[in-house]
């Protein structure tokens, strides 16, 4: 039996381009493409092994002429749109009071913080979990464990009474591994749409 439904943040309940940072920032620099070292570097801040002033300090090192503003606003060209059906679903779920939800978030600070300030849903739609996580926090602070078993172990979860939500196949197969049930969306097509299909086959 499902008690405790875990969402990933980005592209469950965003839209998401995942490319259109980096096009920014090659734009700002006058590049084609990124030297293996920035990619490097983004991955590691993407991942949360890197914190934003470390992230801000080495491109304003190596890159003098791109300013502090310059960089927040194109790392946050990746945000598109946050679709209200989402909204909607979790309102639902939220209401109905039956299940623990838990978000898990992989976006970064600069994300967060640009969500913050340029939406009006953010504080309402953080309301309806009872945990909020950043994974960009959690690997910060260096758990011995990985990120799943980390949110499993903090909230005296049993994982064969989770549902995991994500768009991505790696990290549904890692919560997969741990006995976690898990739902894999495609963010490209419709299946996203009606989320209540969710509840519907699940539940």
């Amino acid at each position: 039996m499902i008690k405790t439904i875990i969402f990933d943040f980005g592209d469950v309940f965003l839209n998401l381009d995942k490319t259109g940072s980096l096009k920014k920032i090659l734009n700002l620099l006058e590049l084609d493409s990124l030297p293996e070292d920035l990619i490097a570097f983004n991955c590691l801040y993407e991942q949360g092994l890197i914190s934003t002033e470390e992230f801000l300090d080495f491109y304003q090192n190596n890159f003098p002429k791109l300013n502090r503003q310059q960089l927040i606003e194109t790392w946050n060209y990746i945000l598109k749109d946050f679709p209200k059906h989402r909204l909607d679903f979790l309102k639902q779920l939220h209401k109905d009071n039956i299940y623990k939800l838990i978000l898990l978030s992989n976006t970064n600070e600069l994300h967060i913080d640009w969500v913050k300030e340029h939406t009006l849903f953010y504080e309402a739609f953080k309301s309806y979990f009872e945990v909020f996580y950043l994974s960009h926090e959690i690997h910060l602070r260096k758990p011995e464990t990985d990120i799943y078993e980390f949110v499993l172990k903090a909230n005296n979860l049993i994982a064969t009474e989770c549902l995991f939500i994500d768009d991505t196949k790696e990290n549904t197969e890692a919560a997969k591994e741990l006995g976690l049930h898990t739902w894999n969306i495609n963010p490209e097509t419709e299946d996203i749409v009606d989320l209540f299909t969710i509840k519907k086959e699940l539940f």
